[in-house]
């Protein structure tokens, strides 16, 4: 006890060349935290609403007693400002500029951790910051990332709970993420893809490598464990819930007991992952005895420059100066979708109520209908606007999906990129092959074929990151953030190739029009 008081008398006397340091540095972090506070806002809302982020509250605290623990190591040398980390945390500054123009909340928070987290070599140097990399890594792990794993995720899982289950002997019809065996349907969701499960396996896995092991191929190692072992347990967890759905009739494994299953499963899974790796932790002698280190004496060397922060504070509030001034120009009238002048070969038709559209609620303005051609073809065509883009309104998000959670009539069987020459042009469309749920009296309303992509900066691209560049390329070149999602679509019984046809001669008829229709209301 009597060495903690000293080490805190000493860390806090104004003559220690730690306290100019410690005290630039918390002014720093609190300045970035201040200007970037939307971002961090959004990032404790996700943690909040998410019970896969809701590690994040507690990250911060773990990275703050990692760099205590480590204290031995970086009390005893001197802080030095440096400069290549202040021109790192400018470039990262722009990389939030270039997230926020687009609103691409991973964008945003990796650039602001990442800016709160070189804040550290910025202050006291690069010497001391490699005593407390992983504690400053582990920063990371509080930004709310990894739904972009999803589709792939969600994938596996279905590829594996189909296999196992025909070798167990029970037939499977496989339709996208959904099956059938002959006790009742089945499909794989979000909460099946073991995002959750993943993302917590890593945080506890790293955090034990750390703890518990001095080599760093050993760190490694148990890392890649980490990831292992929640993938293939989810995998057997989804299994084995159908399993037991199917041998009890269903009166298992549903509902609550879903979740129960996951979470008991999921427990187990992760005490036995620790066990493991406990065999090969190294011994009490190779760890660091903490307590025990004499405490240094007082240097009176003040190392600590505040000019420092003032460069870090510029260079913080550049990208929102930069981002007012971008603004201006962005065009603030109401969108009034241009009427598109059709090709002759194609008429009106009649929308009926019930029938089926895609809809993105978030736009600003819409536009719908379904044109027939002389040979019978019928092809809907929708347009959803976007103008003065945010957070909560934007063209690219994962939420603007053909099919909506609400909407139990449709189910989605599979979605590929695909390239088609129209014209002079070659046009990028993602594809996706939509199933009426149950049997309907109209045999041409049992599958849709859809088309969907981006028009910004006028150009056509299914591409959402090379959509989010052009998107933020336009704003900076002063020409707005305009943009808009394309969707057109074709209903048909059993021949795809009749409705891949029909959308191929709709958009060789029409690309230009569309465009046109576009860029007039762009202008307008």
């Amino acid at each position: 006890m009597k060495d903690i008081m000293l080490y805190f008398s000493n860390l806090f006397f104004k003559e220690n060349r730690w306290f100019k340091s410690c005290i630039i540095l918390f002014f720093s972090i609190f300045t970035i935290i201040l200007l970037y506070r939307n971002t961090a806002f959004q990032m404790v809302k996700l943690w909040t609403v998410s019970d896969t982020y809701a590690h994040g509250f507690i990250v911060p605290f773990i990275s703050l007693w990692l760099i205590w623990r480590a204290r031995p190591f970086w009390i005893e040398r001197d802080p030095q400002p440096s400069l290549i980390a202040l021109l790192l945390i400018f470039i990262f500054s722009l990389f939030w500029l270039l997230g926020d123009l687009v609103a691409i909340n991973a964008v945003t928070q990796l650039s602001f951790v990442t800016m709160i987290a070189l804040c550290i070599p910025a202050v006291v140097g690069w010497k001391i910051s490699s005593v407390i990399t992983f504690p400053i890594a582990f920063l990371f792990f509080a930004v709310p990332i990894g739904d972009f794993l999803l589709p792939a995720m969600m994938n596996l899982t279905a590829d594996f709970t189909v296999v196992a289950l025909r070798l167990t002997g029970i037939p499977v019809y496989r339709e996208g993420l959904q099956f059938v065996i002959p006790s009742g349907r089945w499909s794989v969701v979000e909460a099946c893809s073991g995002i959750r499960y993943l993302l917590a396996s890593l945080t506890v896995g790293s955090l034990f490598a750390y703890l518990n092991y001095k080599s760093v191929y050993k760190r490694l190692a148990f890392f890649a464990f980490a990831i292992i072992v929640p993938l293939v347990a989810n995998w057997l967890r989804a299994y084995m819930i159908v399993l037991i759905g199917h041998y009890s009739g269903n009166e298992l494994a549903t509902g609550i007991d879903h979740l129960i299953y996951g979470w008991v499963f999921f427990g187990l899974v992760i005490l036995l992952m620790l066990f493991i790796g406990m065999k090969w932790a190294d011994s009490d002698d190779n760890k660091i005895h903490y307590y025990k280190k004499q405490i240094p004496q007082i240097n009176k060397k003040i190392v600590g420059n505040y000019k420092t922060y003032f460069f870090i504070l510029i260079i913080a509030a550049i990208p929102h100066f930069l981002n007012r001034l971008i603004s201006l120009n962005n065009n603030e009238l109401p969108v009034v979708l241009r009427n598109l002048e059709i090709n002759k070969n194609w008429q009106p038709d009649d929308v009926s109520s019930n029938d089926w559209k895609p809809s993105f609620p978030s736009a600003v303005s819409f536009y719908d209908n379904i044109y027939t051609a002389k040979e019978n073809s019928r092809v809907g065509l929708h347009i959803s606007y976007y103008r003065q883009q945010n957070y909560q309104s934007k063209l690219i998000t994962s939420t603007n999906t053909l099919l909506n959670a609400e909407d139990k009539r449709l189910r989605k069987i599979s979605t590929e990129n695909a390239n088609f020459q129209l014209n002079e042009k070659t046009l990028s469309v993602e594809s996706s092959l939509l199933k009426f749920n149950g049997i309907l009296e109209e045999k041409e309303n049992t599958n849709i074929l859809a088309w969907k992509f981006y028009w910004v900066d006028g150009k056509f691209t299914a591409n959402k990151f090379y959509a989010k560049i052009l998107g933020a390329l336009s704003q900076i070149k002063g020409k707005g953030d305009d943009g808009a999602i394309i969707v057109v679509y074709a209903k048909f019984y059993d021949d795809q190739a009749y409705a891949k046809k029909a959308l191929e001669s709709f958009m060789k008829d029409n690309e230009k029009n569309i465009e046109n229709a576009l860029l007039k209301t762009k202008n307008n």
